[in-house]
């Protein structure tokens, strides 16, 4: 596994591989995709809650229906985290 210069993650030639005979992407592009998907799933809660919130505010929800939501895709999440309440949501956002 090599380290693209600049990357936080080492690239996953197996995965690569597979990406550069199963889809029309070149080696290149599948080692961006592969790098993308990795830094998603690195995110913490904490920062997955702060983006999904200025995400959905962004779209016009309001905070209970933006808390409710986020609740239910952390769950979602590759690696979830302990569940948290709407309280514990909205101290992370606002302190």
């Amino acid at each position: 596994m090599g380290r693209p210069q600049g990357q936080d993650h080492p690239v996953h030639d197996e995965l690569v591989d597979h990406l550069t005979r199963s889809t029309p992407l070149n080696r290149g592009e599948a080692a961006r995709v592969v790098q993308d998907v990795l830094a998603y799933f690195d995110e913490s809660a904490e920062e997955f809650v702060r983006r999904r919130h200025r995400e959905l505010r962004g779209r016009g929800l309001v905070n209970t229906a933006i808390f409710e939501r986020i609740a239910e895709e952390l769950g979602h999440r590759a690696v979830a985290p302990p569940e948290l309440s709407l309280r514990q949501l909205r101290r992370i956002v606002y302190g």
